[in-house]
C-alpha cells in the first residue's frame, strides 16, 4: 500500500533536511498546495471542523464557507441562493455576523430565511454547521424517517417554522434517548430513509440477483 500524501510530504522533508535545494523546496510547496484540496472531497468533515471553528472564532462566515454549506445541502440551489444574496443587498459577512450576535434560535432562523431563495432546508443546514448541538438539517429524508420514531409532525418542517422547531425538539429528545449526538442522529435519520424509505436501497435491490 502506498504512502498517504502527509506521509510522503513528511518523508520528503526528512530527506531534504533543513537546507533543501530550490527544486526540492518547490516540490514541498507544491505538495502543500495540492494537499489543501482534499478537504473538499470530504466536504462534510471540512464543514463541521474547519468552518465551524472559523465561525466560532471570527463570528461570521466567508462567502466560500457559506457556499460550501449550500452546495453540501443542495448543489442545484447554489445559483438561486447567490441571486438571493445579491437581491438582499447584504454581504454574507453581514448576514452571518447578525446570526452570530443573536441569541434566540428562532431569530437566527428568521434572519437566514429572510434572504430571498433561502428556505428552511438551506437555512437549517447553515445553522447546523455553525451550531451542530442546537440545530439539525430539515431534510425530506430525515423528516420522513422520524415518523417511525415519534409519529407525525404538525406541519412540514422544511416549510413551516413552527414545524421545524417541533421537529428539532423531537430530534434532540430522541438523540438523547438513544445516546447519539444531534448531528449523528440526523445522519441516522437520513440513512434510515435512504435504506428503508420509498424507492430506497432495500426496495430497489429486493429480488435482484
Amino acid at each position: 500500500m502506498g504512502l498517504s500524501h502527509g506521509e510522503n510530504l513528511l518523508a520528503l522533508k526528512r530527506h531534504v533536511g533543513s537546507n533543501p535545494t530550490p527544486s526540492e523546496d518547490l516540490k514541498i510547496k507544491s505538495m502543500n498546495n495540492l494537499g489543501k484540496y482534499r478537504k473538499y472531497y470530504f466536504l462534510e468533515n471540512y464543514l463541521f471542523t474547519d468552518i465551524n471553528k472559523n465561525f466560532q472564532k471570527h463570528g461570521y462566515l466567508t462567502p466560500e464557507e457559506f457556499f460550501a454549506i449550500v452546495i453540501w445541502k443542495s448543489n442545484r440551489a447554489k445559483t438561486n441562493v447567490c441571486k438571493g444574496i445579491k437581491k438582499s443587498k447584504k454581504t454574507i459577512r453581514e448576514i452571518t455576523s447578525e446570526i452570530f450576535k443573536i441569541k434566540m434560535p428562532e431569530q437566527k432562523l428568521e434572519i437566514i430565511t429572510s434572504i430571498p431563495n433561502i428556505g428552511i432546508p438551506i437555512g437549517s443546514a447553515i445553522l447546523t454547521v455553525c451550531y451542530p448541538d442546537d440545530f439539525t438539517v430539515a431534510d425530506y429524508r430525515a423528516c420522513e424517517a422520524i415518523k417511525s420514531f415519534s409519529g407525525e409532525i404538525n406541519g412540514n418542517p422544511t416549510i413551516k417554522t413552527s414545524a421545524y422547531f417541533e421537529y428539532l425538539e423531537k430530534c434532540k429528545k430522541l438523540a438523547h434517548k438513544y445516546n447519539f449526538s444531534l448531528r449523528d442522529f440526523d445522519r441516522i435519520l437520513w440513512g434510515k430513509d435512504f435504506y428503508e424509505g420509498s424507492n430506497g436501497l432495500k426496495q430497489i435491490a429486493k429480488g435482484i440477483e
